[in-house]
C-alpha cells in the first residue's frame, strides 16, 4: 500500500507545481462561458448555456411576465439564436421598452424548447431566472434540464390552485390576460387582469391556463380576455367557478370546447375526417419505402380521436418512419375504389378531409363541415324504373322524409355515366341510406354517410359501391 501512495505522489507533485505557477488573480474562463454575440448599446444581451441534450436545430424561446409568458412562444422576437461557433450557447437581444405591464426580467423568466419542453431544476420544479441586467450588457444564464429529461415527453402532473380556465389561444395577440367581474369585481387582479399561470400540453394542443384560486370556488364571474390592456378585448363570457373549463379564444370570441383523453401516438399521425361512405378505409403508402406499414391495400385504421369537436380516424406512422417522403393512397380496403396519390413527408401530424371525391388537407381548429346543398349521385343498376332514397339517423329527423323518402330527382351524366341525383341540406350528421323502388316493395340497404359532402354510388339489387368521382358543376 505504501508503494502505491508514493507512486501517486510522484505523479501529482509535478502538476501541483504547475498549478502553483499559474496566476490566481483571474478566474478560469471556459469556452462555453465566453461571449458569443456582440454587445449592443440599446439591447440586453442574454446568452443561454443550454441544458445537456440540446440539439443544434432546437427552437428555444424566452418567456416570462415581461412578454406574456407562454403567449410569447412562437413569437420570433423571443426566439433564441444558436451561436455560430458554439453548440452550447444560444443568444437573444431584448428591448426593455417592449416589456408589458411594467414588468422586468427581475419578475422572472424561463426558457422553453419546442421539442423538449420547459426548463426544470428538479423534477416538478420549473427553472425561473431573476437576473435583471441593463441595456448594453452581456449576461450568461446557465441552463438546467429540459422537461423531457424527467418525463421523456409526457406532460408532468401539475398541482393547480383551485379550478382552472384552460385556453386554446388562437388570437394572435402578443399577450393575453384575463379580467373578471361579478360576485367579486377585479377578481385575481385589476384591469387588464391576471397573467396566465402557465401552459400545459394536452392531446396535442398547448393550453394556456389560469388558476382561479381555491378560495374563489363557487363565485359567478364574467371573464374578459384582452390583449394585456392593449386596447382589444372580447365580450364577457359568464362562468361559475365550479369546474375546470376549456375555451377556444380567437379574435372574434370565446367558445367552450370538449377535451378528449390524451392519446399517445407512435410517431406522427395521419388524421382522417372520413366522409367517403365506404364500409372500410385503408391507407397504402409508397415512396422512399414502398409498402410502408403494409402491402396493398395498406394499413388499417389505428384508432379514433376527437379533435376540435370532430371525430377523426387516425393512422400512426411509426416513430422510425419520421422524415420519409411517401405517397398516400386511401382506398376502400382493396374493394376496387381508391383515391389519387397524396404526397406527404412524415415530419408532422396532418389532418385530411377524405370524401368520395378526393383528399384535402384541413386545419382542424378552423375547419367547419360545409353547409348548404349537397348531392347523392346514384348510378342505378337495379333495373327499377322508379326510385326512392330514404335516410335515417339515430335520434335524428328523417333526412328525406317518411318512407319511401325522396322520390324526385334529376339526372346528370359525368364521364359517360348517367346518375340519378338526390339533393339534400345539412352537415355533420350520420345517416344510413336505403334505396328502394319508390315504396313498391323492394329495397337495398346502403352505407352510413356523414352529411356535408357529395357522394357517388353504383347500386345494384344487392349492394352499394362507392365511386371516386369529382362532380363537375
Amino acid at each position: 500500500m505504501k508503494k502505491n501512495i508514493l507512486w501517486i505522489l510522484a505523479l501529482v507533485l509535478p502538476f501541483m507545481g504547475f498549478f502553483s505557477s499559474c496566476s490566481s488573480d483571474e478566474d478560469i474562463i471556459f469556452d462555453h462561458e465566453r461571449q458569443q454575440f456582440e454587445t449592443r448599446a440599446d439591447r440586453i444581451l442574454l446568452e443561454f448555456i443550454v441544458p445537456f441534450g440540446t440539439t443544434a436545430d432546437e427552437e428555444i424561446y424566452i418567456t416570462g411576465p415581461f412578454n406574456g409568458d407562454s403567449t410569447a412562444i412562437g413569437n420570433a422576437a423571443y426566439l433564441l439564436t444558436k451561436a455560430p461557433k458554439s453548440d452550447m450557447k444560444w443568444g437573444i437581444y431584448l428591448d426593455p421598452s417592449t416589456f408589458i405591464n411594467g414588468k422586468t426580467l427581475a419578475d422572472g423568466f424561463r426558457f422553453y424548447s419546442v421539442s423538449q419542453g420547459k426548463e426544470y431544476t428538479t423534477k416538478g420544479e420549473q427553472a425561473w431566472h431573476t437576473d435583471n441586467p441593463s441595456v448594453g450588457t452581456f449576461t450568461n444564464i446557465w441552463g438546467q434540464r429540459w422537461e423531457s429529461y424527467y418525463w421523456s415527453g409526457d406532460e408532468p402532473e401539475i398541482e393547480h390552485d383551485g379550478f382552472v380556465v384552460y385556453v386554446d389561444n388562437q388570437t394572435g395577440w402578443d399577450a393575453i390576460t384575463l379580467y373578471m367581474w361579478g360576485d367579486v369585481n377585479n377578481l385575481n387582479g385589476d384591469w387588464p387582469g391576471m397573467a396566465p399561470t402557465g401552459t400545459v400540453k394536452l392531446n396535442g394542443t398547448t393550453w394556456t391556463f389560469f388558476d382561479m384560486g381555491a378560495d374563489n370556488s363557487g363565485l359567478s364571474e364574467n371573464l374578459i380576455f384582452n390583449n394585456a390592456g392593449g386596447g382589444t378585448q372580447l365580450p364577457d363570457f359568464a362562468f361559475t367557478i365550479d369546474r375546470d373549463i376549456y375555451l377556444r379564444v380567437t379574435e372574434s370570441g370565446v367558445e367552450e370546447v370538449e377535451v378528449e383523453p390524451s392519446v399517445k401516438h407512435d410517431g406522427y399521425a395521419v388524421f382522417v375526417l372520413d366522409q367517403t361512405g365506404w364500409d372500410d378505409i385503408t391507407l397504402y403508402m409508397w415512396g422512399d419505402v414502398n409498402n410502408l406499414n403494409g402491402d396493398w391495400p395498406g394499413m388499417a385504421v389505428t384508432g379514433e380521436q376527437t379533435v376540435a369537436g370532430n371525430t377523426y380516424k387516425y393512422f400512426d406512422m411509426g416513430a422510425d418512419n419520421s422524415g420519409l417522403s411517401e405517397n398516400l393512397i386511401f382506398n376502400n380496403a382493396g374493394g376496387g375504389t381508391q383515391h389519387p396519390d397524396f404526397a406527404f413527408t412524415i415530419d408532422r401530424d396532418i389532418y385530411l378531409l377524405v370524401t368520395a371525391s378526393g383528399v384535402e388537407e384541413i386545419d382542424p381548429y378552423n375547419f367547419k363541415p360545409s353547409s348548404g346543398s349537397h348531392k347523392i349521385y346514384i348510378n342505378n343498376q337495379t333495373g327499377w324504373n322508379a326510385l326512392g332514397l330514404y335516410a335515417w339517423g339515430e335520434g335524428l329527423p328523417e333526412l328525406f322524409g317518411e318512407w319511401p323518402g325522396l322520390t324526385t330527382y334529376t339526372s346528370e351524366t359525368i364521364d359517360g355515366v348517367t346518375y340519378q341525383v338526390f339533393t339534400y341540406e345539412g352537415s355533420g350528421q350520420e345517416y344510413h341510406l336505403i334505396l328502394n323502388n319508390a315504396g313498391a316493395g323492394s329495397q337495398v340497404d346502403g352505407p352510413a354517410i356523414t352529411t356535408g359532402s357529395d357522394y357517388f354510388f353504383t347500386v345494384t339489387t344487392s349492394e352499394w359501391t362507392a365511386k371516386s368521382v369529382k362532380a363537375r358543376r
